[in-house]
């Protein structure tokens, strides 16, 4: 099922391409962040933009959603049927179509700020040596998430994953590390953040194919820490507190034993790439 617009788009700031990989999406936040989404791309003043909607399997039908975003001048389209293939290989199938200037990969279960895409894009024309772009992520409080990392030991993960909170308070100075909460805040731009959160991340598109989109043997899970390190051999990431957005996601320690799972398993494969580090 497709739904088009042709947006009859601006060659500044340029084609934009955005895709969303949806599973049994929680229907409510998957409107809040195409609501979102649709008031940030209003603020942007015209471009070119394609969302392409990646179903792995139990949505209901999107033809509504699409719709209402045609009729906000945004061209829309489905991809669907193949299965629940994974996070990384689900937004490859987007990647592999888009025609663009920039890429945004996008969660569910994000909200964008209405400034967020205009700030994000003349952050990248004025600084063309950055490739890839990450935003402050918030929760729903207002707080911060630190969702930018240092290189993690397994250790690292096991306290901020699977240990009871009142146990993680032995470790904070070292989470507190491992976070950058040294560096990372709500005013300053951080520029190369070794690893950042794939629940946004704003691509100029010939980096990210460049770099083949996610290594598509993750399957959930470490796809995003992936390909953070592997875009500082081609381009340069800038963590820009001024693009805002809020995140409801939450740990796979909170999901139950199959999150669990395919957490440690992509974990194994992290760090066979690139190298185990226990302590």
């Amino acid at each position: 099922m497709n739904v088009n617009f042709d947006a009859g788009g601006l060659s500044d700031p340029g084609r934009l391409s955005v895709s969303i990989v949806v599973y049994y999406p929680d229907v409510a936040l998957l409107a809040g962040t195409l609501d979102t989404l649709a008031a940030a791309l209003c603020a942007i003043g015209g471009p070119q933009v394609r969302l392409t909607l990646v179903d792995n399997g139990g949505s209901p039908d999107l033809t509504a959603l699409t719709e209402s975003l045609a009729l906000q001048r945004i061209a829309a389209n489905v991809i669907t049927g193949h299965g629940n293939v994974g996070y990384g290989a689900g937004h490859n199938l987007a990647i592999a179509r888009a025609q663009s200037d920039f890429h945004l990969i996008l969660n569910p279960d994000v909200e964008l700020s209405p400034d967020a895409l205009a700030r994000a894009l003349a952050y990248l024309r004025e600084h063309p040596d950055v490739g890839l772009l990450t935003p402050w992520i918030g929760d729903e409080a207002g707080r911060t998430q630190f969702l930018c990392r240092r290189m993690p030991t397994v250790f690292d993960l096991f306290v901020r994953g699977f240990l009871p909170r009142s146990l993680r308070t032995l470790f904070t100075r070292r989470l507190a590390r491992y976070e950058m909460r040294d560096i990372i805040n709500d005013r300053d731009v951080v520029n190369d953040p070794p690893i950042v959160s794939g629940c946004c991340m704003l691509f100029r598109t010939d980096v990210l194919k460049r770099l083949g989109g996610f290594d598509e043997r993750y399957f959930l899970y470490f796809e995003d820490y992936d390909l953070s390190l592997r875009t500082h051999d081609v381009a340069r990431i800038a963590y820009v507190p001024s693009v805002r957005i809020v995140h409801h996601g939450g740990g796979a320690s909170r999901k139950g034993w199959t999150h669990i799972r395919l957490f440690v398993a992509s974990m194994a494969k992290f760090f066979n790439r690139f190298g185990w580090k226990w302590l």
